[in-house]
């Protein structure tokens, strides 16, 4: 089993390749009932195969989620997964410099 450190590792691998990113920031824009990979491919403009290659390290990592709609594939984002590994980015923020129990914004660089 892996933990919180592993899995936020992995995610933040798949989101390290600009196609992937892109792929993402697509979906996340999308309808919620999932954008169809077609026109991913014709929005991002990139081979078929390449697409899905992306698509099943997202979906792998847990980022996005697949629903076959009879021959469609639609993407969605996981928001949920997206929302957690953010909150792990700064679940730490102000514990190390004495500032424990602040604001966040006060000391993470946030406004």
């Amino acid at each position: 089993m892996t933990g919180p450190v592993e899995q936020a590792a992995e995610q933040l691998k798949a989101l390290g390749h600009p196609v992937r990113l892109s792929i993402l920031r697509r979906v996340v824009q999308g309808p919620v009932a999932g954008t169809p990979a077609g026109e991913l491919q014709s929005r991002l403009d990139i081979p078929a195969s390449t697409l899905s290659h992306h698509l099943a390290t997202l979906a792998d990592a847990g980022l996005v989620q697949v629903a076959r709609e009879g021959t469609t594939l639609r993407y969605r984002a996981d928001f949920g997964s997206l929302r957690a590994l953010t909150d792990y980015l700064w679940q730490d923020c102000c514990s190390g410099g004495g500032a424990s129990g602040s604001d966040p914004s006060s000391c993470c660089g946030r406004d």
